[in-house]
């Protein structure tokens, strides 16, 4: 299946005002996010200040790989484990799978905040999550090219989380309002480039560029990848020679399908892919569903792939759990999805088990004070009760 056969969210339809329009928008939306997992998005230049989207994506990409070839020394000095990596630059071999059992990504990425103001609290209790940005030095137009690109997809999903309340008849803000002030992250990743060996490998299914898992956020939006072979960007719709490489996606179990039908993520002419991620789900009850997907490398050598996610967040103090009156959300929604948890902490545990945060920083759950009383205790035997 190719995302051809998608639906498609006209954005121009979702912010017309237009009680019709807005409400075709809708059933689109449900449709793809209840079923699939992910839609296909028209009408998005004009988040890009009436720019073209795809040529705005693609020059940065160019300005990324440019970035990348400085010394490693240099990049791994721009963010590193003490901030989760959750900004500037992520090695390859950082980032693990859970599904496929710790396996790492061939991938190196550069993390960004995009949005309003954080969250002032959430920034105190999850410093890591709510680091400041990181930006290589003497590379303003690839900060330049960075920060309006993720705008505009920040933009883009603050319109589909107002149009999945219209679509799931919930009060208005029960998405939308939840995300603003949120850690959500623009971020930009380049499939390494495979040897002869890593090649071998990819053809026998022991590697892939990112492993199968689904998103942990709201709303990822993809605007496309671009291949490279070599140094060079490859013309739009070229592709390495042999078994078919790049994004799949599966959709929702059915009889037909019963692990979930294989969607090749390669948007049509001029649209962007958005796909459900963890939270979402939770919220609606699971009347929309978090998309697998994976990144399958290709077969020969010679070729890498630059690409482009925005996650759109929760706020850290939100408590993930269903929303009450969810049109579609499982009936029993409350047990499948307890117990409740806020949206930080969940974060803090997804970074952990994908090897981002290191497990230490599970002892920051529950009560840390117990020293306090243990020292307490150790006065009483020393008889300075």
């Amino acid at each position: 299946m190719s995302t051809e056969e998608l639906p498609v969210v006209d954005l121009a339809d979702a912010t017309s005002g237009d009680e019709a329009r807005v409400a075709r928008a809708a059933e689109a939306l449900a449709l793809g996010f209840g079923h699939y997992g992910l839609v296909c998005l028209r009408g998005c230049d004009e988040f890009y200040k009436n720019k073209d989207g795809k040529q705005s994506t693609s020059d940065l990409y160019d300005q990324y790989v440019e970035v990348l070839k400085r010394p490693k020394e240099e990049l791994t000095s721009y963010g590193g484990a003490k901030i989760w990596f959750q900004r500037g630059y992520t090695p390859p071999n950082t980032e693990v799978g859970v599904a496929s059992g710790g396996r790492p990504d061939l991938k190196e990425c550069w993390f960004n905040l995009v949005g309003d103001e954080p969250c002032p609290r959430c920034t105190k209790w999850y410093p890591e999550i709510y680091a400041e940005n990181v930006w290589p030095a003497n590379a303003e137009e690839f900060r330049s090219s960075y920060t309006d690109c993720g705008k505009a997809l920040n933009d883009i999903g603050a319109v589909l989380l107002a149009l999945s309340e219209t679509a799931l008849k919930v009060p208005k803000g029960s998405f939308a309002e939840k995300a603003q002030r949120a850690p959500s992250l623009t971020r930009l990743l380049r499939y390494v480039e495979l040897n002869e060996e890593l090649a071998k490998q990819s053809k026998s299914g022991e590697v892939n560029w990112g492993e199968e898992h689904t998103d942990m956020n709201m709303i990822t939006l993809l605007p496309g990848g671009a291949f490279y072979q070599g140094p060079d960007r490859q013309p739009t719709g070229t592709a390495p020679p042999g078994e078919a490489s790049g994004l799949y996606l599966r959709a929702r179990p059915t009889k037909e399908h019963p692990t979930g039908q294989k969607v090749k993520g390669t948007p049509p002419p001029g649209c962007f892919i958005a796909q459900v991620g963890q939270q979402l789900e939770v919220l609606s009850g699971g009347a929309f569903i978090a998309t697998p997907h994976h990144i399958v490398a290709p077969t020969v050598p010679g070729w890498s792939r630059c690409a482009m996610a925005h996650f759109v967040h929760l706020r850290s103090d939100t408590m993930m759990c269903p929303i009450e009156g969810c049109e579609g959300a499982a009936p029993d929604a409350d047990a499948l999805y307890a117990p409740p948890v806020l949206a930080g902490t969940y974060v803090l545990k997804t970074l952990v088990d994908i090897g981002l945060a290191g497990p230490d920083q599970l002892s920051k759950l529950g009560y840390r004070n117990y020293d306090r009383l243990n020292e307490q205790r150790a006065l009483d035997k020393a008889g300075y009760a």
